[in-house]
């Protein structure tokens, strides 16, 4: 098997104490989901990265179990500890916890299964992340939970079978795969990039804008692009109880993972029962907004969670000054 390793990113900050919901959760307009999604609560999101501080003050009580598949401390596979502080970051802006301090995650209330499959250098066996993947599908916590949703900040350039299969599988199991499209990206639309698992159709491929909706210079670009979100200076928990500001697709992709344990709680409310992963992932489509690129730069384009309740909104009120426009003109005809 070959190796998998970390896209490469750039630490862009690290602080000591923050206080904010940070701008990339704002942008996606997750917390305009937070009270009818219920922050995410009973969805379990796998994370599968370089581990996670485990007692990070902003973590506490979100991370329900977790296990290393690497080389890192003999192998002990239940010792999970982020030597490197990219685990840790993902893992902050899927679910950092609402408490009045440090950061706030996309999800503050879904559950993390963190599965630790590269090593504090970043590198990995491709065999590490084919039996993680392996492991988020059959997995079940103590009261009956499952996987909803693998998140992979990760890639290759190798197309390996055994993994694409494992993704397949997870697929099947109704479980949304959810990977960073690759930092290798040359600016130009024009010209594919491909990692993996980012590349394969089975996922969900993220791409990285910045806040100005700004197409990122590192971004892969590639025709199984699905959509963007926030990737570029993206504040998150860090090593030792800190904080950093981070650029890459693997900053882009937590967004998307804790999205959708948004939408899973919202949209099976509204359904009332549960969704299929090509349903959850409609309903993710749904909740995209385009861009002035071409598809296989931004896909389907940013991600906007709160787009169809201002449609719904918009189209009440158009709807209400229609009809009172009609009862004055019935009114007037009289």
């Amino acid at each position: 098997m070959s190796n998998v390793h970390l896209i490469p990113y750039v630490t862009d900050e690290v602080v000591e104490t923050v206080s904010e919901v940070p701008e990339g959760v704002r942008m996606i307009e997750a917390p305009e989901l937070w009270d009818r999604a219920d922050q995410g609560r009973g969805n379990v999101i796998a994370i599968l990265d370089t581990g996670c501080q485990v007692d990070h003050p902003d973590l506490q009580g979100r991370i329900i179990d977790g296990k290393n598949f690497t080389s890192d401390d003999g192998g002990d596979e239940w010792n999970y500890q982020d030597y490197n502080g990219h685990g840790t970051h993902v893992a902050g802006t899927v679910a950092a916890i609402e408490n009045g301090r440090g950061v706030v995650g996309a999800a503050p209330q879904a559950d993390l299964l963190i599965l630790k499959v590269l090593t504090g250098e970043g590198s990995g066996d491709t065999n590490w992340i084919i039996d993680a993947i392996d492991y988020a599908t059959k997995w079940e916590g103590p009261n009956g939970e499952k996987v909803r949703v693998i998140s992979m900040s990760l890639g290759g350039p190798a197309d390996i079978p055994e993994l694409e299969m494992a993704v397949k599988d997870a697929v099947q199991q109704e479980i949304s795969v959810v990977c960073a499209a690759g930092n290798e990206g040359d600016g130009r639309g024009k010209t594919p990039e491909y990692a993996y698992p980012g590349a394969y159709n089975e996922v969900i491929q993220v791409g990285a804008v910045d806040f100005d909706r700004n197409l990122a210079t590192f971004t892969n670009t590639n025709n199984e692009i699905d959509l963007v979100a926030p990737g570029v200076n993206i504040l998150s928990t860090y090593l030792d109880g800190k904080y950093a500001r981070l650029s890459g697709t693997s900053m882009a992709t937590p967004h998307v993972a804790g999205a959708l344990a948004l939408i899973i709680n919202r949209a099976e409310d509204e359904f009332e029962r549960r969704l299929t992963e090509s349903e959850v992932f409609s309903q993710l489509v749904k909740r995209t907004v385009p861009l002035s690129y071409s598809k296989v730069a931004v896909g389907n384009g940013l991600l906007s969670l709160a787009l169809p309740d201002k449609l719904e909104d918009l189209f009440s009120t158009y709807n209400r000054k229609l009809s009172q426009r009609t009862l004055t003109n019935t009114s007037n005809t009289r």
